[in-house]
C-alpha cells in the first residue's frame, strides 16, 4: 500500500499548495526573535550614575557641562581597566547646601582632606541614565544590586520554553498540528501584551513565563506542520528556509527597535500582529500525516485530494489508500533508560545533550554580549544577525554532498576558536571584534542546524521523539544559563564571556567527531541499527582467497 510520501510524488512535493503553506507559516518564525533574544533591546543597560538630590540645580547654576558635572559630583572607579564614573555609589554629601563653589564645590567644604576619603553611600534616591528611550532597566531600576533581575527576565523565557517543551509536543499529537499552533499563537501574543501592560517587575517576569511556556511550542509546531506536508527530497530545504525566516526576523527587530526606543511601545509593536494567525485556523488544513497517525484515514484523504487540487494535479486511482499499517518499533514502550543502555546510544545521549547545550549558549551569549560591549547596538546586531544567511547557504550546499559531521564539526570549532580570539583582541580593534564575532555566529548556526538534522537521524523510530525531546532540552537549559554568564562574567572582565565559550566550544567541535556520519543512510528502526551505525562507516577489508591445488 502507498505512503503519503509516494502520494506526494505524483500530486506534488512542493508545489503550489506547499509554497503557500510554507509563506504563511514563515510568519510564526519571522515573530519569534523578539522572545527569544528580546532582553537585548528590552534590557538594554544604558550608563547611568547615582541620583544626587541637588546636584541637578547646582550644575544648571555653575553651568556646567556635563563632563564637568559627572567630574566634580560623582566618585570614580574602578570599571574594565579604567577609571570611570561609579555607577552605584555617591558622594555622601548635602548637595542642597548653597555654599558650594562652581571651581571645585568639594573643596574646603566637606572637612575632608581629599575625595577619596569622603564617604560613600549606595543609590538611595535612584538614579541618571543617559539614554534617551527607556528600557525595562531605567524603568525598574534594574541595576548594581539589582542588575541580577535582567538576567532572570531573560531566563524566565527559556525555562518556559524548557516546561512547555513536554505539554506542547504532547498536545500537537493528542489534538492535533493545527489547533496546536493556534492556540500557542493566541496565548503567546495575548501574554505578550501583558508583559508591555505589567504594572511591576514580578508581573513583568511571570507574563514573560507564560509567553515563553508557549511561543517556542507555535514556532516548533508551524516547522512540523510544513515539514510533513512537503516531499522528502525538499524536506531539509525547508527546514532551513524556515530558519532563514528567523534571520529575517532578527532583522526586522533591529530595525523597530532603533525606530522604537521604548521598551512597552516596542512589546505591543513587536506582539500585537500574533493576533492574525488566528486566522490560520481557517486557512489551513490539518496535517494529513498527523490524521494518519491518529487512523482517520478518511479526513487525510478529503486533505490529499485538497492539495492535488491545489496544486493542478489529480491522485491517480491505484494510490487511493494510504498505508496505516503500525511502523517498525510502534509497539514498544519508550523510555529514559533506552537512551543510555546500550554503548553507542549512550554516547550519542551524551555528546547530542552537550552540542544542544553549547550552540544555545554560544547563539544567545554571542548575541547578548555584543549588545552590552558594542559601539552601536543596533549595526553589531544587525550585520551579526546577516551572517545567518550565507550559514543556511553553507548547510544547503553541504549537508547532502559532505555529509553532516565534519560540516557540524568545523562549524562549532570555528565559534569556538572565533570566540577566543574575538577575546584577545584590543578594545582598540572595534571593527576587527566585530567581524571575528560575526564569523563565530555563522559558524555556530550552522551548527544548531546540523544537530536538528543528526539528533533525528540518530535514534530508532520508537525512541526518535523522546531523544529529541530530551536532549533539546539541553538548548532551554543553555539559554537559562547564557545571560547569567554574560552579564555577570562581563562585570569581571568584558571578554571573560567569551573565553568561557570558546572552551564550551571547542570541546562541543571535538565530540562531534566521535559520532557516525549519518548521510545517505535509512533512519534506524530498532537500537540494534544505531548501534550499527558506527560498524557501517569501516569500510570492509578485502580478503583474497587462494586456492591451493594438490
Amino acid at each position: 500500500m502507498p505512503t503519503l510520501d509516494d502520494i506526494l510524488e505524483h500530486i506534488g512535493e512542493f508545489d503550489l499548495f506547499q509554497k503557500r503553506a510554507f509563506s504563511v507559516l514563515c510568519l510564526v518564525s519571522v515573530t519569534f526573535p523578539p522572545v527569544y533574544v528580546g532582553v537585548v533591546f528590552l534590557g538594554f543597560t544604558p550608563e547611568h550614575r547615582c541620583l544626587s538630590p541637588g546636584v541637578a540645580e547646582l550644575s544648571s547654576r555653575c553651568g556646567w557641562s556635563l563632563e564637568e558635572e559627572l567630574n566634580y559630583t560623582v566618585p570614580e572607579q574602578g570599571r574594565h581597566g579604567a577609571s570611570l564614573p561609579s555607577q552605584c555609589r555617591r558622594y555622601d554629601v548635602d548637595w542642597n547646601r548653597t555654599d558650594f563653589s562652581c571651581t571645585d564645590p568639594l573643596e574646603n567644604v566637606t572637612g575632608y582632606g581629599n575625595r577619596s576619603s569622603i564617604p560613600l553611600a549606595p543609590c538611595q534616591d535612584g538614579w541618571v541614565y543617559d539614554a534617551s528611550g527607556s528600557s525595562i532597566v531605567t524603568e525598574f531600576n534594574l541595576v548594581c544590586e539589582d542588575s541580577w533581575k535582567v538576567d532572570l527576565f531573560q531566563s524566565c523565557v527559556n525555562a518556559g520554553f524548557f516546561a512547555g517543551s513536554v505539554y506542547v509536543g504532547y498536545i500537537a499529537d493528542r489534538f492535533g498540528r493545527k489547533l496546536c499552533l493556534v492556540v500557542t499563537l493566541l496565548v503567546s501574543a495575548a501574554s505578550g501584551v501583558f508583559v508591555a501592560l505589567a504594572p511591576s517587575y514580578l508581573w513583568m517576569v511571570i507574563f514573560r513565563f507564560l509567553q515563553g511556556l508557549v511561543s517556542k511550542g507555535g514556532w516548533v509546531a508551524g516547522y512540523i506542520m510544513i515539514t510533513e506536508v512537503v516531499g522528502p527530497s525538499h524536506r531539509n530545504t525547508v527546514a532551513i528556509l524556515y530558519q532563514m525566516a528567523f534571520t529575517f526576523g532578527l532583522i526586522l527587530f533591529d530595525g523597530l527597535a532603533y525606530a522604537i526606543p521604548h521598551w512597552r511601545w516596542l512589546q505591543l509593536t513587536v506582539t500585537l500582529p500574533g493576533f492574525f494567525f488566528l486566522l490560520y485556523y481557517w486557512f489551513l488544513p490539518e496535517s494529513p500525516r498527523w490524521l494518519i497517525s491518529q487512523r482517520q484515514k478518511d479526513k487525510a484523504m478529503k486533505i490529499v485530494d485538497y492539495i492535488a487540487k491545489k496544486n493542478g494535479k489529480k491522485l491517480p486511482a491505484h494510490l487511493q489508500n494510504i498505508n496505516l499499517e503500525a511502523e517498525e518499533g510502534e509497539g514498544l514502550n519508550p523510555s529514559f533508560i533506552h537512551l543510555i543502555r546500550t554503548p553507542q546510544m549512550r554516547k550519542h545521549t551524551v555528546i547530542l545533550m552537550y552540542n544542544w547545550l553549547t550552540s544555545s549558549l554560544l547563539y544567545q551569549g554571542l548575541i547578548m554580549h555584543m549588545a552590552i560591549v558594542g559601539e552601536n547596538m543596533y549595526l553589531d546586531f544587525f550585520y551579526s544577525a546577516l551572517v545567518e544567511f550565507p550559514a543556511a547557504f553553507i548547510i544547503i550546499f553541504t549537508v547532502n554532498r559532505i555529509g553532516r559531521r565534519y560540516p557540524w564539526a568545523v562549524a562549532t570549532l570555528v565559534a569556538g576558536a572565533a570566540c577566543l580570539i574575538s577575546a584577545l583582541v584590543p578594545e582598540d580593534m572595534h571593527w576587527l571584534k566585530v567581524t571575528v564575532c560575526c564569523i563565530g555566529r555563522m559558524g555556530i548556526t550552522v551548527a544548531i542546524e546540523m544537530v536538528c538534522f543528526v539528533n533525528i537521524e540518530l535514534y530508532p523510530t520508537f525512541l526518535r521523539n523522546l531523544g529529541v525531546m530530551v536532549c533539546s532540552s539541553m538548548c532551554d537549559f543553555g539559554g537559562i544559563l547564557a545571560p547569567f554568564i554574560v552579564y555577570r562574567l562581563s562585570e569581571i572582565w568584558h571578554e571573560l564571556p567569551l573565553v568561557v565559550f570558546a572552551v564550551i566550544g571547542l570541546i562541543a567541535g571535538g565530540l562531534v567527531v566521535l559520532l557516525p556520519e549519518t548521510k545517505g543512510k535509512a533512519l534506524p528502526e530498532t537500537v540494534e541499527d544505531v548501534e550499527n551505525l558506527h560498524w557501517q562507516e569501516k569500510p570492509r577489508e578485502k580478503v583474497i582467497y587462494l586456492q591451493v591445488q594438490t
